[in-house]
């Protein structure tokens, strides 16, 4: 399994636009990619490419969250979540 750490760059955390430009993106990949806060058990990760999951995660501005993936092309596609997830969305 692989896995990534992110840190949270939009200034309003996970929600609304950077929520919905993070789950199509993990929608898009074919590969089951999860998201959980850092410090959190694996059991309570929630699927990356829902964005209801997403905004019940609460991820704020400088929290770092998990992600993890199985399957071929995993490393490359959370390399790509992760750009997404350290960018501020709300700047644009």
């Amino acid at each position: 399994m692989s896995e990534r750490t992110a840190t949270i760059a939009s200034r309003v955390g996970l929600h609304a636009r950077p929520a919905a430009i993070f789950a199509e993106a993990a929608g898009e990949l074919d590969l089951e990619v999860t998201i959980a806060r850092e410090g959190e058990p694996i059991d309570d990760a929630m699927d990356a490419a829902s964005i209801l999951s997403l905004m019940s995660l609460g991820a704020s501005f400088g929290d770092v969250v998990v992600l993890r993936a199985e399957g071929a092309g995993a490393d490359e596609a959370l390399d790509r979540l992760v750009k997404i997830l350290e960018t501020d969305h709300d700047a644009e």
